[in-house]
């Protein structure tokens, strides 16, 4: 882990966010085909749940994502510093309860008991927040302080930049390429 969060500290951090992006599209593609487009909710299955449909009503895809978001979340978290560092520990313990939440879903997928005997799958949350919502909610509340994170993580004061163990901030960069 000392290696990721040093020398493939920025690779590790950009093919993260990448995949984070990736997912984040999927959850504003449903957005928008739900209230631009006025596509009913079993319609809306943003891109990839367009030419599979099945794909996205599997508990346990939306749990593995859960996972590999505070995997990497957690991973990672050691090459940040300061005010980055404590951005991306919002993240993560936001995160961590979308994890949890994604847990129970599971559960209740793989068991057939529902929650509070709902006809499906039920999250707490979604006990006052329909499920399409909280998770644009939650992906986006999880997605702006990662953002921030890596803003500030890039852009290190002095104090985090001599704490930092990997090369990430625009600085080091910009000495690369000129050395």
């Amino acid at each position: 882990m000392t290696t990721l969060n040093e020398r493939y500290h920025r690779p590790a951090v950009l093919l993260f966010g990448l995949v984070v992006l990736a997912h984040w599209a999927e959850h504003v593609a449903q957005a928008v085909q739900l209230w631009g487009l006025g596509w009913k909710p079993a319609e809306a299955r943003g891109v990839l749940g367009i030419p599979f449909p099945s794909l996205i009503q599997q508990e346990w895809l939306h749990y593995g994502y859960a996972l590999v978001m505070l995997a990497g979340l957690w991973l990672l978290r050691p090459g940040f510093t300061g005010r980055a560092r404590t951005w991306w520990t919002i993240a993560l313990v936001i995160q961590f309860w979308h994890h949890f939440e994604h847990l129970l879903l599971f559960i209740q997928a793989q068991t057939g008991l529902h929650l509070l005997g709902r006809p499906v799958p039920t999250s707490i949350a979604q006990l006052v927040v329909p499920r399409v919502e909280l998770h644009l909610f939650y992906n986006a509340v999880v997605f702006l302080p990662m953002v921030v994170a890596m803003y500030l993580h890039l852009r290190p004061s002095p104090a985090e930049r001599d704490a930092m163990r990997c090369a990430c901030a625009v600085q080091d960069r910009q000495l690369d390429r000129v050395g």
